[in-house]
């Protein structure tokens, strides 16, 4: 395989070299394409409903080519988690995990802020003792349950597209979950992030007390937040590591997104999508262990066609925004 590709590399350079000596012979020109942000602005008021996605809890729309938006879309109830929402996003990402047109995912809230967690009104029904008395049966059926609701953000870790969370006003309880599972994290100058359950008598169980060590590194400061449920605003929020850009306002914050969105997009699938798989799986793993699994990994997909198409874009000076890669 290597000596397959570096035949193939001096072939491509040879190929250049002559273009170059021979300016009519190699490269045609064409027009420059839109940044990242010009094809956003461009295609923001196109935006179109996804037709394989229909929700009562979230609103999926194709933004533009590859690029997917979901939404929290309970604006009048503060986009609280009712029961509907927990099936609901395993169902929307493992569409996205399966749609080979998406390559990447943007999710924010609608409304005036990103989320305020758990719908308790509509959910006291799940958390009440079933009948009987049985101590094991009713633990069985309450670790079902739990389980169940874990998946409802690990599926966002599970999918292999990246997704961006764009967070505006308050991430409170099931938001810092949700949140932990995404990829990329930019929010607002208002936003705050609050790990609430302490304060309705229980303690976090659907990943943010296993995932947000890991992502801000600071242990002190997360038993501080999980202990007291006290904010912590968007400043901190950058300081600590858990977002990576503040931005003045909401709809500034959506342009960088799918800014960045598309320019995540622009580039191999193959290359994006196993970077997110090795990048989760050395996260769990020691260095060793991720190690051979990308060996394993890299073995085959060294062999993509993406390869040879990004080097001859780089060679040719072109942005990868030209390049045509196949579905994944």
């Amino acid at each position: 395989m290597a000596m397959v590709a570096t035949r193939r590399l001096r072939e491509l350079l040879m190929r250049r070299l002559t273009a170059s000596t021979h300016p009519g012979l190699g490269l045609s020109l064409s027009p420059r394409p839109m940044s990242a942000s010009a094809q956003y602005d461009a295609s923001r008021a196109s935006a179109s409903e996804a037709p394989e996605h229909s929700y009562e809890s979230l609103r999926v729309t194709s933004v533009q080519r590859h690029l997917l938006h979901v939404q929290l879309n309970r604006p009048e109830k503060r986009n609280a988690m009712n029961k509907a929402f927990w099936s609901e996003m395993v169902e929307c990402f493992n569409k996205i995990a399966q749609d080979a047109d998406c390559r990447a995912v943007v999710i924010s809230g609608a409304g005036k802020m990103f989320t305020s967690g758990i719908d308790l009104v509509d959910m006291a029904s799940e958390f009440q003792k079933p009948q009987g008395d049985d101590v094991a049966r009713t633990s069985w059926h309450l670790r079902d349950l739990i389980s169940r609701y874990q998946e409802t953000f690990s599926v966002i870790e599970k999918c292999p597209k990246p997704v961006i969370a764009a967070i505006h006003g308050g991430c409170i309880g099931g938001g810092v979950d949700l949140v932990s599972a995404c990829d990329i994290r930019y929010c607002t100058q208002d936003a705050y992030f609050q790990v609430k359950e302490v304060d309705i008598g229980l303690a976090a169980d659907v990943g943010t007390l296993q995932r947000l060590p890991r992502i801000i590194g600071n242990q002190s400061l997360v038993n501080e937040l999980a202990f007291t449920a006290r904010k912590m605003m968007a400043d901190e929020a950058l300081d600590s590591g858990l977002v990576s850009r503040v931005f003045t306002d909401r709809e500034t914050l959506l342009d960088a997104a799918f800014a960045l969105a598309a320019e995540i997009s622009s580039k191999s699938p193959v290359a994006v999508q196993g970077t997110k798989v090795n990048l989760v799986y050395s996260r769990d793993h020691s260095v060793a262990e991720g190690l051979n699994f990308m060996r394993s990994w890299n073995m085959s997909m060294l062999q993509t066609e993406d390869i040879m198409k990004s080097v001859q874009a780089l060679m040719e000076k072109k942005e990868l925004k030209s390049v045509s890669f196949s579905k994944l």
